[in-house]
């Protein structure tokens, strides 16, 4: 069977699983006294769900052989995480330096900043770790098989982009049991993509990072630049509302709309394609390619 039917089939039996599961496990999660929205138990039931799907259909989608090949050598890789984190970090420095140029100096967050931190750095870590492993090397290294690098690169940067608007943005918290919770959230999840004037600068913002990360990893053949690269943007966009002052609006082109500031911004695009550029510039080095360098 082909990579890209079994996928198609772990996502499907995926969402209709997690259809049916979700509100089971939101009066769990009730009756043991948590306080948890819907949304949110959905999207994990959903992670659950599609991995337990993966697992069953580990043969036809290679899913440990290509997490294998993407996870390999990890002691002679690791330097290439600091590297993909230290670029990131630049470039979200000097994205804050226009906006504080801007005159954003700073909100009520700014304060908390530096407890926060060592959770941002945490938060960031497992982020980048799961969806590098997800997106890059499984998802782009299985569609590869299928389409070819440059097809799976824009097949999966597509799908990436897609899938992080493809949630709920309400916050419903369910009282007792709603067979039907997880049939109507699935339905609100698609609300984000019905208004083009955000969904489309999200999409756009989000396929560039798409394509960025995935990038990272065809010329690395690893996921470990791709997972710094991840981590250094996740804890630019976590520290990002610190930088904001009340009463001050900073120009669309750099703040992006409210649920994906930054990356859906004409500045966030240009950032990842000067990375972008960057990384074909660096890595089709032959010397560097081939051997991890100290970052």
């Amino acid at each position: 069977m082909r990579f890209s039917y079994a996928l198609l089939i772990a996502l499907v039996g995926a969402l209709a699983a997690a259809v049916i599961i979700s509100p089971l496990a939101a009066f769990a999660v009730a009756a043991a006294g948590f306080r948890f929205p819907f949304p949110r138990i959905f999207d994990r039931t959903v992670m659950a769900t599609l991995l337990a799907a993966m697992i069953l259909l580990a043969r036809p989608l290679r899913f440990k052989s290509l997490l294998a090949a993407g996870f390999r050598d990890p002691g002679h890789n690791w330097p290439r995480v600091l590297r993909g984190f230290v670029v990131a970090a630049i470039v979200m420095v000097l994205l804050f330096a226009c906006a504080v140029i801007l005159g954003a100096h700073g909100g009520p967050e700014s304060s908390r900043l530096y407890r926060r931190l060592p959770y941002y750095l945490f938060q960031a870590a497992v982020v980048g770790l799961i969806e590098e492993g997800f997106f890059r090397a499984f998802l782009l290294g299985g569609i590869a098989s299928d389409l070819g690098r440059r097809g799976a690169l824009i097949v999966s940067s597509a799908i990436y982009s897609v899938s992080h608007l493809l949630r709920s943005p309400t916050r419903i918290y369910l009282v007792g049991f709603h067979p039907a919770a997880g049939l109507h959230n699935l339905q609100g999840s698609a609300i984000q993509l019905s208004h083009p004037a955000t969904a489309v600068p999200a999409l756009i913002g989000l396929f560039l990072l798409g394509l960025v990360l995935g990038e990272a990893y065809l010329l690395t053949e690893t996921v470990y630049l791709s997972i710094g690269l991840h981590a250094g943007f996740v804890v630019g966009a976590k520290t990002w509302p610190a930088l904001l002052t009340p009463g001050v609006r900073l120009p669309w082109w750099i703040r992006g709309y409210r649920h994906f500031p930054l990356i859906s911004g004409p500045a966030g695009w240009t950032a990842a394609l000067i990375v972008l550029a960057l990384l074909l510039w660096l890595y089709r080095t032959p010397d560097i390619r081939n051997q991890p360098s100290n970052p």
